[in-house]
């Protein structure tokens, strides 16, 4: 497995953990994630199946680096994650920038990585000379 499929799986099991805490420590997830906010049981487990969604995304991309769609939404979760984050923090205060800097921090270098190796899974084309 290369470096940015285990990056994957490291962001992975990291997300896994924010599932966990979703479904069943919404106290902790409001303290990590939302610490200006009142959240409810519904929040947490909606956050909790979102989260899950991801990561899946970033286990099943960690073993198919060369498949484009896959790498394609699993590089737009990322973008989308850290967009509702970072609108979170600016327009409704609902995250302190500690929060936010832990979450760009995944989410940028994720961001990065897979920008750089866009194209550096692909299959390498053979072509016949005459």
């Amino acid at each position: 497995m290369e470096a940015l499929g285990w990056w994957l799986m490291l962001v992975g099991s990291l997300r896994l953990a924010s599932v966990w805490f979703g479904f069943f420590d919404i106290w902790a997830l409001r303290m990590a994630v939302f610490s200006k906010t009142e959240m409810t049981d519904v929040h947490g487990r909606t956050f909790g199946v979102w989260t899950l969604l991801t990561c899946t995304l970033c286990f099943l991309c960690a073993f198919n680096l060369e498949n484009k769609p896959l790498y394609a939404a699993t590089f737009l979760s990322f973008i989308y994650a850290f967009g509702h984050f970072l609108t979170e923090y600016l327009f409704y205060d609902t995250m302190a920038a500690s929060n936010l800097t832990t979450v760009g921090i995944f989410a940028g270098t994720s961001i990065v990585w897979m920008l750089l190796q866009w194209n550096a899974h692909q299959p390498k084309s053979i072509t016949k000379s005459d």
